[in-house]
């Protein structure tokens, strides 16, 4: 790695949970380097969390989708990044592809995790050991150390930025401006089924909050529209409130930070959720939260353990989701 880099170029990850916790990276090399420009190259659809990023210089849009090889369009835009003349490159994803770009821009270094026949393409290629670094947060920080460094004692959580002035137009636009307890639901999961907690159950969280004075807010995606559906139509009271599919990321990740607590699965929200100081329930099923944890102290983790888990499946495999099914909707109220 560089001795005093004064440019770096970041090749982010596809998913929203790992592109908040690279912010912890960033956080890293602006503490090693606090005059350093960080830009980091990323799918469109992360910009509003990046910009939320105090240590972002600039987000780069990857104009391609994700898994698509383009050889053409990589080489092209590498060609066009030369002129920024960075002098490191840090690649998050471990394909072959995700490196191609850096190389192109000719990064004076090129560093990452062994992967997919990366030799020639990385110049300073890291072995990863997972049994040390056992969170995907720690093997993004680690990558901004000197190779065998000792990975600091806490890594920095991430912390997302809102502004007032967000705050004010993101609640007089969904909530009239009226905040009164408010409780953010995310039941989606964009990895699968085994992960999402049954979407009665959330339904039966939102009716007991309803019935004590609170507010209700449904967020996700257009995917995860017919479950909040499903959830509000259950519910059935104006102060329950599905917005999946009807707000941008910018406007989830405000309200987020607006609600008084969240009760999440283990999905990207549940990650934005704890990056804006957000109390957090999170319900791990399929996926092991030992791995990939809400970074806040104000997390409440509930998992069960089981022998079956985590499967790190996309549909529960013995056809039963005892995982999730297992936590009942009255240990997430006594949380509340």
């Amino acid at each position: 790695m560089p001795v005093s880099p004064q440019r770096c170029l970041i090749v982010g990850p596809s998913w929203v949970g790992d592109m908040v916790m690279a912010q912890s990276l960033f956080m890293t090399l602006k503490q090693r380097f606090p005059l350093m420009d960080i830009d980091v190259l990323a799918p469109a659809w992360s910009k509003p969390i990046l910009a939320a990023m105090p240590e972002v210089h600039a987000a780069i849009e990857m104009p391609l989708q994700h898994g698509e090889l383009a050889m053409l369009a990589r080489f092209r835009l590498g060609n066009a990044l030369r002129g920024s003349a960075y002098d490191w490159a840090i690649v998050l994803p471990r394909s072959l592809k995700s490196a191609l770009v850096p190389f192109w821009a000719r990064a004076k270094v090129r560093t990452g995790y062994k992967g997919e026949m990366r030799y020639g393409l990385l110049n300073d290629i890291r072995p990863l050991d997972k049994s040390v670094l056992t969170m995907t947060v720690q093997r993004f920080v680690a990558l901004g150390l000197p190779q065998g460094a000792q990975l600091l004692p806490q890594v920095p959580p991430p912390r997302l930025t809102v502004t007032d002035a967000l705050r004010e137009s993101t609640s007089q636009k969904f909530l009239a401006g009226k905040l009164g307890r408010l409780l953010a639901l995310c039941p989606g999961a964009e990895y699968g089924a085994a992960k999402r907690w049954p979407a009665e159950y959330f339904a039966e969280v939102a009716r007991h909050h309803v019935s004590q004075g609170g507010q209700v807010i449904l967020l996700g995606s257009g995917k995860d529209a017919p479950v909040t559906a499903q959830i509000a139509t259950t519910v059935s009271s104006s102060a329950c409130l599905d917005l999946a599919g009807k707000t941008s990321l910018q406007e989830v990740l405000v309200l987020l930070s607006l609600a008084d607590k969240v009760v999440s699965n283990d999905s990207g929200l549940m990650h934005v959720a704890a990056a804006v100081d957000t109390p957090v329930i999170a319900l791990y099923g399929s996926s092991d939260p030992s791995y990939t944890p809400p970074l806040s102290e104000k997390a409440h983790i509930l998992h069960l353990g089981l022998e079956c888990s985590p499967c790190f499946k996309r549909e529960c495999p013995l056809e039963h989701l005892d995982c999730l099914r297992k936590i009942p909707p009255q240990q997430v109220i006594s949380l509340l």
